[in-house]
């Protein structure tokens, strides 16, 4: 199996079983599933976000994902707990698919390495 067919059915696997538990079996699309690592990430599970909170949450996920991959480097936890990250290296000019396929696979590595998913 190529390493697209891999990614594709981690990424299936993935999505079923966070839309299951998360969404009452709704398939999550990849902005939900980066707003669930972000408040994974933060920790901070049983509160109310505003919308502002909401796109740092996202902005947090993007680091924490794309950290492995050299872009950023987590830096300090600020007094409320919020995770603040440096950037390394700028991305690269990506066409939406080929973002799309990065973040996927920062998100399936992601989750194998909390053992979320084999």
């Amino acid at each position: 199996m190529s390493r697209d067919e891999h990614l594709k059915k981690r990424w299936e696997i993935l999505v079923n079983k966070l839309s299951e538990q998360f969404s009452d079996g709704d398939p999550l699309e990849l902005d939900g599933i980066i707003y669930l690592v972000g408040i994974q990430e933060l920790g901070q599970y049983h509160r109310r976000y505003k919308k502002d909170d909401k796109l740092d949450l996202m902005h947090i996920a993007i680091c924490r994902l794309l950290e492995p991959y050299g872009y950023y480097e987590f830096e300090f936890f600020d007094e409320e707990g919020w995770p603040h990250y440096t950037t390394k290296e700028v991305l690269p000019a990506l066409k939406p698919g080929e973002q799309s396929i990065l973040m996927k696979e920062a998100i399936v590595d992601y989750f194998m390495e909390k053992e979320y998913i084999d």
